[in-house]
């Protein structure tokens, strides 16, 4: 802790600091460069929400009924919790990077450089999996929709999975070269309609009785047992999965104050943690021991329940360009990886190949002149890094690539079960848990020159703030200076608290990262001998 106490400084230092010019220098300098965003709160939380809450929502109750109605609800409150802070971390982390530059990417060049293609690969693979897994359900759905509404007749092609894979993806394409995240907003909102209308119809049946013929037995604790429950665990926490979006959500935003975006993941968790109890409880009280994995399938065919397919169909479409987007990123960062080279234990780069993606990230580097994390850094001039936009061109290929691919392997694969249960068990336990517990974990390392920089820019632009403000009070008072010395001694009382919640909240994200794996284990062991069993 040596080197964070050089640069934190005494009490005595900093009160002997001058609140004028230097004060605002220092304001200056601790706020966060690159480029600001423009994305408002809410659409920050409808796009999060949106990319959290999927046809995974009609598997809820399912899972309920293996657990009974206490540890179903405790089993999703916690997994929302556990998401909620992998969100968190993420939200620290991209403190330690430039505004509007924040990827898995970036943040793995400056704490595992080597491991960085690793990364984005398994994101990359488990959004494309997701998607073809939305093209199957559009394709499996859309027949017995249009059956619900009366037989096609001779129109048979409107039964055929392969006609509607076709013609959704004339719908999906052109939203998914979209650039930014924000401007699928209103799409999400649409989305979120669908949603809305599916809870509707899950509570609308349960208060109408009209499944109690068909209902069987109710537990409100005794659960099915250890293998059941293992089961289903793995179905609410991959039901949390939005991690591959946040640090995009993170870059567009306006307001990335920690109080915002703390609150947007707040926001998101609670929202979705407050579904997927609802459809759970009243989903599990409609059918009881009898629920199936698709609550929806279940109800008597109708109008209302045709509309609900109808309504599934129409979230996985539009959340269909929300896996678009981070594919395309981790792909791009893929491509772009070269692995680094260490000459005597040291890391060797050019001046400006500190800003290249391919070779380190947009990060706060720019702030510590040549890597050096001490004070004299303090007054060289930061470097604008280069913009990490993809040129279009390149943006084409990808996302056409990823699109081709995708559509092929809806159109000849019926069935992607087993294939998304190990990607769902490795990549969504990776990029929810794993990485953002082990990334902030290495960041916030005292001995970390980011971390250094970070504290020292934060503490000095609060500890101005509450110094002018103390200036101001003793210039009314009667004693001008009195208040002085009692402020800085509280001050440092808050330093030191403030250290010991970094510290605390360090070990909490490596506690989530083995958190991750325990899940991961426990996902692929489940995978492997119950799922494929069958």
């Amino acid at each position: 802790m040596a080197s964070y106490a050089a640069l934190e400084g005494s009490p005595s230092e900093h009160g002997s600091r001058p609140n004028s010019q230097s004060s605002q220098s220092r304001r200056r300098h601790a706020k966060q460069p690159g480029i600001a965003g423009s994305a408002s709160w809410v659409s920050s939380v409808i796009n999060l929400v949106n990319t959290i809450v999927g046809a995974g929502v009609l598997a809820m109750p399912h899972a309920m009924s293996n657990m009974g109605i206490v540890l179903g609800t405790l089993v999703i409150l916690w997994a929302g919790l556990t998401s909620g802070f992998g969100l968190y971390l993420q939200t620290r982390c991209a403190r330690y990077l430039d505004r509007g530059g924040a990827s898995f990417f970036a943040l793995s060049q400056i704490t595992y450089p080597n491991a960085a293609v690793l990364f984005d690969g398994a994101i990359a693979v488990k959004c494309f999996g997701v998607g073809v897994s939305y093209l199957i359900i559009i394709g499996d759905l859309m027949p017995g929709v249009v059956r619900g509404f009366g037989e096609p007749g001779e129109a048979v092609y409107l039964v055929d999975r392969h006609f509607w894979v076709t013609a959704f993806m004339l719908i999906v394409i052109p939203l998914s070269f979209l650039r930014r995240l924000d401007s699928l907003k209103y799409t999400s909102v649409i989305a979120l309609v669908s949603i809305a209308y599916l809870v509707v119809l899950v509570v609308y049946h349960f208060a109408a009785g009209d499944t109690l013929a068909e209902r069987g037995e109710v537990n409100v604790i005794k659960w099915q047992g250890a293998i059941p429950t293992l089961a289903s665990f793995p179905v609410i926490v991959f039901a949390y999965t939005c991690h591959q979006n946040m640090f995009s959500i993170l870059n567009e935003i306006a307001n990335n104050t920690p109080t915002r975006t703390t609150a947007v993941v707040s926001a998101s968790i609670g929202s979705a943690a407050s579904i997927y109890i609802l459809v759970a409880i009243t989903g599990y009280l409609s059918f009881g021991s009898n629920v199936l994995g698709n609550i929806v399938a279940q109800y008597t065919p109708s109008v209302a329940s045709t509309i609900g397919r109808a309504a599934i169909v129409v979230l996985v479409m539009f959340s269909y360009p929300l896996q678009v987007h981070p594919c395309r990123a981790s792909v791009d960062a893929v491509s772009k990886w070269r692995p680094q080279r260490n000459t005597g234990g040291k890391r060797q780069h050019s001046h400006n190949e500190e800003f290249t993606p391919a070779s380190g990230s947009p990060s706060r580097n720019s702030l510590l002149g040549n890597g050096n994390g001490g004070a004299s850094s303090q007054n060289k001039v930061p470097l604008k890094p280069k913009p990490d936009d993809m040129g279009e061109l390149r943006f084409a290929i990808i996302t056409t690539a990823i699109i081709i691919l995708s559509y092929i392997v809806a159109m000849t694969v019926s069935s992607l079960d087993k294939v998304l249960a190990y990607v769902g068990s490795t990549g969504s336990t990776s990029i929810s848990f794993i990485l953002p517990g082990l990334f902030y974990y290495k960041i916030s390392s005292p001995d970390s020159a980011h971390h250094q920089r970070l504290l020292k820019d934060e503490d000095d632009e609060e500890y101005d703030a509450h110094s002018n403000a103390s200036d101001a009070g003793d210039a009314g008072s009667p004693t001008p200076g009195s208040g002085a010395s009692s402020w800085r001694e509280a001050w440092s009382g808050k330093m030191k608290g403030r250290q010991w919640r970094r510290e605390v909240l360090r070990k909490m994200s490596l506690a989530l990262a083995g958190y991750g794996v325990v899940v991961m284990v426990v996902c692929l062991v489940i995978n492997t001998f119950f799922v494929v069993a069958h």
